[in-house]
């Protein structure tokens, strides 16, 4: 690929900083809350080519920081590679190449194909073809930029790993972790990327940086004309990245063949409504391009991907009060078990777009579960409930969980259990 270039072997494992000579002062702690220099403190950027991370390249060239851009190859596939709103695909490397450039640090493009199609696209379609709606995003966080990338900043003598998400973190010590941090909501609501970031580990926190959680994408857009970064106008990327056209039953398809068969369309009540040409073309509490005409207004209410049907119901069967999780990351201060004993009230976001609501946190034999103070409709397995401490700017990130499955009203509840445990004909 034009401007692709190695890691050269003089900067893997080398010193962020070096003493020479005799001991000097002790220097105030800068603005990543390190005891040293910025010049002393090297620092890698994940840059994406879009322009929040190319601010973030910028803002630390500016404070004096050793800055290092590092880009992920992640795919590289037809339409995907030009379209707008894409990131980590052939344009958007060679922008995050020129914005280095223009603010003279080095510039490095690593191939993490493979990767991302083992841990990120295939995981997404098998989770689909489940009749889970899963979020690619999170998982591309956990494996490929805050493990792998993380890794190799740390074996390039990184002392941060910095990325241009849109969240905060601060010192949180405690007496066995000095360096331990918290995460805490933006100051930007409406660019809040928390909800993507809950199962970031207390470790990945303390080596992270997110120099913009204290700015509006505003403040951003005009940091970058000023920096006079080619980006400064591009359009953000979208969720999805890897999706061309956001066709994504196609691509699911593809992994997984089973996944688009035929099956049918039935209401809660048993009756036989129509046919479907594959379980990834619906998402729960959907209601447009059901394919299905009963005078009523039916919405999807589950996926049994074991027998292949679109479960269809009214609107109130899609009414959650509980949600059962899985895989929970918590970033709370003390031992979850702890922590939740009778219940732990907090909030939380079941849907990234959603501002948090007021919830309760159980741990016990049941497992652990979130009981909502107001009833969510269109709550999918997959999903992410992401727990925090308040509702504005200031409410830290309790971590989270995925959603293993949704609790619906009695009613509801007791009418899809006995459909599912009908015998379909084969």
């Amino acid at each position: 690929m034009p401007g692709w270039r190695p890691i050269p072997p003089r900067l893997m494992n080398r010193p962020a900083y070096a003493a020479v000579g005799t001991k000097r002062k002790r220097d105030p702690v800068n603005s990543l809350d390190f005891d040293k220099r910025p010049e002393d403190t090297r620092v890698v950027v994940a840059m994406s080519g879009g322009v929040d991370s190319s601010v973030v390249a910028g803002l630390l060239k500016r404070q004096g920081y050793d800055v290092l851009g590092i880009t992920l190859q992640l795919y590289d596939h037809g339409a995907a590679v030009h379209r707008a709103g894409s990131c980590c695909a052939g344009q958007d490397i060679d922008d995050a190449r020129r914005v280095c450039e223009t603010l003279g640090i080095p510039h490095y493009v690593l191939d993490y194909e493979r990767r991302f199609r083992e841990t990120v696209i295939n995981p997404f379609a098998e989770a689909y073809a489940m009749g889970e709606t899963p979020v690619p995003c999170v998982a591309c966080n956990q494996t490929v930029k805050f493990a792998d990338l993380l890794a190799t900043a740390k074996d390039l003598g990184a002392d941060a790993l910095a990325t241009g998400h849109y969240i905060r973190s601060s010192a949180n010590p405690s007496a066995d972790n000095p360096g331990r941090r918290a995460l805490y909501r933006p100051v930007d609501a409406d660019r809040d990327q928390s909800w993507f970031l809950f199962a970031t580990t207390q470790a990945q926190i303390d080596y992270l940086r997110f120099p913009l959680g204290g700015m509006s994408k505003a403040q951003v857009r005009g940091l970058a004309e000023e920096m006079g970064l080619v980006v400064a106008q591009k359009a953000d990327s979208q969720d999805i990245c890897f999706v061309p056209a956001g066709n994504y039953a196609d691509i699911i398809a593809k992994v997984k063949p089973n996944a688009a068969l035929a099956g049918d369309i039935v209401h809660m009540d048993g009756r036989v409504l129509g046919r479907h040409e594959g379980i990834v073309r619906y998402t729960i509490g959907q209601r447009k391009g059901l394919g299905v005409a009963t005078g009523e207004p039916l919405y999807v209410v589950y996926l049994d991907a074991r027998s292949r049907r679109v479960i269809v119901g009214p609107k109130e069967a899609l009414e959650t009060h509980r949600v059962y999780l899985r895989d929970m990351n918590w970033l709370g201060d003390g031992a979850l078990a702890d922590e939740t004993a009778g219940g732990f009230a907090c909030f939380a976001k079941v849907r990234s777009t959603r501002p948090p609501t007021p919830v309760t946190l159980h741990s016990d034999v049941h497992g652990v579960y979130v009981d909502l103070s107001v009833g969510e409709a269109g709550v999918a397995p997959g999903q992410a409930c992401v727990l925090y401490s308040g509702e504005g700017a200031d409410a830290r990130v309790y971590g989270g969980g995925f959603i293993l499955r949704a609790e619906r009203a009695v009613d509801a509840e007791a009418s899809l259990r006995a459909l599912l445990s009908t015998p379909v004909a084969a």
